[in-house]
């Protein structure tokens, strides 16, 4: 009955994904999305030790913000910390393509369908002398 709280995930993860975590997984983090990283106790005849990634929400790639992926794809050891920001920086978001948050440029369909006029300074190319 003590596990049950945490079944909330299990829709987007398969069964075996679940077990394999259960059983041969080390929590090694969480992101601000609520994403939880694994890498596995004992790897088994490898060179380095599996390292995947449970979604909090829908499986999407995009959502694994960089300090995570450049763990999750061996370039660094341990996770880098994404406290250390710079001012510039703006806070990782994931893919938004084919959602109602999606870029639409002035002129979109879903925008109206209504452009500025052109302004005249646009010649057409035309080949020959």
């Amino acid at each position: 009955m003590d596990r049950l709280p945490r079944l909330h995930y299990i829709h987007v993860m398969t069964l075996g994904t679940l077990l394999f975590t259960w059983f041969r997984g080390r929590l090694v983090g969480r992101d601000g999305a609520g994403n939880r990283y694994y890498e596995e106790r004992r790897p088994r005849r490898r060179l380095r030790a599996r390292r995947w990634v449970l979604y909090a929400a829908a499986p999407e790639a995009s959502a694994v913000p960089p300090e995570w992926h450049a763990w999750l794809h061996y370039t660094t050891d341990a996770p880098l910390s994404g406290s250390t920001r710079w001012p510039w920086q703006k806070p990782h978001l994931p893919n938004l393509t084919g959602t109602p948050a999606s870029y639409r440029p002035p002129g979109h369909d879903y925008e109206g369908g209504r452009r500025s006029p052109a302004t005249g300074d646009y010649e057409a190319w035309s080949p020959g002398p």
